[in-house]
């Protein structure tokens, strides 16, 4: 009795939610056209996207740094991106953090690493987008903007960001997120663990790769560029990579190269 009650208690929070920030027609359409890896087959599916988008928004604080102006365009393209991830999982999975921030131009940051011999090395790194547990998030815009044109490389800088959002729900980004029942924790491993030693060998010899040679950095970046790429080209994914594909259609319930049209030419 009270579980039915609270579901439809939640239902009825979401169904407001969604009126209170229902995205224009127009506004919609303008964000598929300019995101195509966005478009969904199945009418079923095209609709939650939309629904989630809503939720997003309702849920996040946006904040613009720089000059850059909040606009309702930059608000759900950053939303639908970021809930294309969960469509089949559900918005909860973001429920860690709240805030969003966005800048006009990359963000670089100071960083420092120990070598073999233990020496610190200091450096600054130029930063599209970063996670962080318990937010805020930051993306950077002229990134967000072009992902439609930036798709044909496998690159998608809020997926990838919202990649590291899932891996760290466990607290530790090791490229292992919250697995379903269906997924046992040795499986995944043992296939994230091949693929991605594969993966540094053919970046180390400097081997032309579907995925992005920065994916070989660690492996919690592997399944971050691994998913994003999953997401904006996943055709090229999976022919060049079928298992690691596979693992991935299973665990975010997804088969995206079904919704995407064969390439001109291909």
């Amino acid at each position: 009795m009270l579980g039915r009650l609270w579901r439809g208690w939640q239902t009825a929070r979401e169904r407001s939610a969604v009126q209170r920030r229902a995205i224009p027609d127009d506004l919609w359409k303008r964000t598929l056209i300019r995101y195509p890896f966005l478009q969904r087959r199945e009418p079923a599916d095209a609709a939650e996207l939309r629904r989630l988008t809503s939720l997003f928004l309702d849920r996040k604080e946006f904040d613009c740094t720089g000059g850059l102006k909040l606009t309702n365009a930059l608000a759900v393209s950053i939303a639908a991106q970021a809930a294309l991830p969960v469509l089949r999982l559900g918005l909860e999975h973001y429920d860690g953090f709240v805030g969003i921030v966005v800048h006009p131009e990359p963000v670089v940051a100071r960083r420092s690493q120990a070598d073999d011999d233990g020496v610190v090395h200091e450096y600054d790194e130029p930063l599209a987008g970063e996670a962080m547990e318990g937010g805020p998030m930051m993306l950077v815009w002229p990134d967000v903007r072009r992902a439609g044109q930036s798709a044909e490389q496998g690159y998608n800088v809020v997926i990838h960001e919202f990649a590291h959002v899932l891996d760290m729900a466990d607290g530790l980004p090791d490229g292992v997120p919250l697995l379903p029942p269906g997924i046992g924790r040795d499986s995944w491993c043992r296939v994230l663990d091949d693929e991605y030693e594969r993966f540094v060998q053919r970046v180390e010899h400097e081997e032309a790769t579907v995925l992005d040679p920065y994916g070989a950095t660690a492996p919690e970046e592997f399944f971050a560029v691994a998913s994003e790429s999953f997401f904006v080209d996943p055709l090229r994914v999976r022919t060049e990579h079928p298992t690691l594909y596979a693992l991935l259609a299973r665990y975010y319930r997804q088969d995206p190269a079904e919704d995407t049209p064969p390439r001109r030419g291909g």
